[in-house]
């Protein structure tokens, strides 16, 4: 027989790589975030911005700064329970101080002392794991709103180690030096606020490592990846400039824009009762335009809600977000990378673990294949996967028809199965089968091979599905597709000379291809072919 073995795109020619240890050296984003200038805080007492505070997680394993302010050139001492040790520094012109302090193992509850005359005690600290939790609302969804919540708020009781800090939500578009915000211990009376993502994540990791899970949740729905940047590296990148031109031109005209939303609402608001009435279609709509002081506008989130926890000691951040993007998802192949880096370099804590979630499906099924940003969107996320010391969740199997699926539970174990895996170094299974490489065989079938096949493929609940098929018209239609080893087989006798395949290519896909451990195969094509949102910025 005769074998041809098929280039493919770019994520399964480099993923290889990335699999086998091979680290790739990005383009560069830019330097790293600018330094934060904090207003001269006069003698009037040692302060400490919000973060550090009674009830708050420690990262182990690592000197961790703790930082505020004092009088200019004022001497601070720092001083730990957990273990001998007291450090001293001396606060700038500004007020500004900071030691790093060593942490020690995981442990409490302690106390910590800050003096500079007067004395501040912070109470009833745990030392243990730091996840920063952030993105739209999926993430911002809490445990209240999740499947089984009644059950889940009663258990929490027995969670009182992990402590959640929730990040005052704010807008502004010069860095912010603090933030409101208190950290809470997990109970039945606090927990229905916590992120349920970020909850059953950090749930995942106390029951695997018996650990304090402290959670930073900064999340806020609606918005796009870029409110969560800083201004230097939306400007760093030429693809990027739209997205500032776009808003400096939107807040230009804003009251304008503000003016014709409220008179479009109205009159949508004046026909919606009708309609539904009637059981008619309801038409789009209308946007509210993003003006001043609008979350989902570009910087303004990562000023108010990220420069205010820097740099505050964590071992990594978990994100779920993408849907504001979807409709420009090629441009989220290099913003997505570039917001990481970003976060990387203003922590200034290394390549910290940051994994994230792939999107669900949503929506209702298509009849026949389609094009589809929200698959376009999850293949971005999947290339983000080159970046070292990443991981992703695939939930293309838990979503449902409303954009906010309350299964939560299993988002965050599959999160906690790449820390686990990857971080903590546990001998299990973080991923379902990712796509590596097609071979197409002389008798018009097209072999697809996988990583993370594990303990082998399978289709669950009957026969595989899922797969569509193409030649060079570019035109998929269903195909058959067979498990056959580790590998899965993929014909149709519509394409007699097959090219591609795809593979839960649409919002809301019927696939169900996993391996023996239960883990849902990563959507993928084969092609490279040019994308519904291409050319979109």
């Amino acid at each position: 027989m005769n074998y041809i073995c098929k280039r493919h795109n770019v994520f399964a020619l480099t993923i290889a790589m990335v699999l086998s240890g091979i680290v790739l050296v990005l383009p560069g984003c830019g330097a790293g975030a600018p330094s934060v200038k904090h207003p001269t805080i006069p003698s009037a007492g040692v302060r400490l911005p919000s973060i550090i505070s009674d009830n708050m997680v420690l990262q182990q394993g690592k000197a961790v700064p703790i930082w505020g302010w004092a009088g200019a050139n004022e001497t601070v001492t720092v001083t730990g329970s957990w273990g001998p040790g007291k450090w001293k520094t001396t606060a700038d012109k500004d007020g500004k101080w900071m030691v790093k302090i060593d942490t020690g193992k995981t442990g409490g509850p302690y106390e910590m002392t800050i003096s500079n005359g007067n004395l501040i005690t912070v109470k009833n600290i745990l030392v243990g794991e730091v996840w920063v939790c952030s993105g739209q609302s999926n993430m911002e969804f809490t445990v209240k709103q999740a499947k089984n919540s009644a059950q889940e708020i009663v258990e929490a009781n027995n969670y009182p180690q992990i402590r959640q800090f929730l990040v005052g939500r704010k807008v502004i578009y010069t860095p912010m030096y603090n933030c409101n915000g208190k950290w809470q211990v997990c109970s039945s009376q606090t927990a229905g606020n916590f992120t349920a993502v970020g909850y059953f994540f950090g749930r995942e990791l106390t029951d695997q490592l018996n650990v304090p899970v402290g959670l930073i949740n900064a999340s806020w729905g609606g918005t796009p990846v870029e409110s969560w940047m800083s201004k230097e590296y939306l400007e760093n990148d030429p693809n990027f400039q739209p997205i500032l031109k776009r808003f400096e031109e939107t807040s230009a005209k804003y009251p304008e824009l503000k003016d014709k939303y409220r008179s479009e609402m109205q009159k949508y608001n004046s026909i919606v009762p009708q309609l539904k009435a009637e059981g008619k279609p309801l038409p789009p709509r209308p946007e509210e335009p993003i003006g001043p002081g609008h979350a989902y506008s570009p910087t303004g989130l990562y000023n108010g809600m990220i420069v205010p926890i820097l740099p505050y000691g964590i071992r990594g951040a978990i994100w779920y977000q993408g849907e504001s993007n979807a409709w420009r998802a090629y441009q989220y192949r290099t913003l997505f990378p570039a917001m990481i880096k970003n976060w990387r370099d203003a922590w200034g804590q290394g390549n910290f673990p940051f994994l994230f979630v792939q999107l669900a499906n949503y929506m209702e099924p298509e009849p026949q294949p389609v094009e589809s940003d929200w698959a376009e969107l999850r293949e971005a996320q999947s290339l983000a996967l080159l970046v070292p010391h990443t991981g992703m969740a695939v939930t293309i199997d838990i979503g449902e028809p409303d954009i906010h699926p309350k299964n939560k539970q299993d988002v965050g174990k599959r999160l906690a199965l790449w820390a686990l895996a990857k971080t903590y170094g546990k001998k299990i299974v973080c991923s379902g089968p990712i796509y590596k490489f097609m071979v197409l065989k002389g008798d018009n079938k097209a072999i697809l091979n996988f990583y993370y096949v594990d303990g082998g493929l399978v289709a669950k609940g009957g026969s595989l599905k899922g797969f569509a098929i193409a030649g060079e018209d570019r035109k998929f239609v269903w195909a058959d597709a067979n498990i056959e080893g580790n590998t899965v087989v993929v014909s149709s006798d519509k394409v007699s000379a097959p090219v591609a395949v795809r593979y839960a290519w649409e919002k809301n896909p019927v696939c169900n291809l996993y391996n023996k451990e239960g883990l849902p195969a990563m959507p993928f094509r084969t092609d490279i072919w040019p994308g519904v949102t291409d050319g979109r910025r």
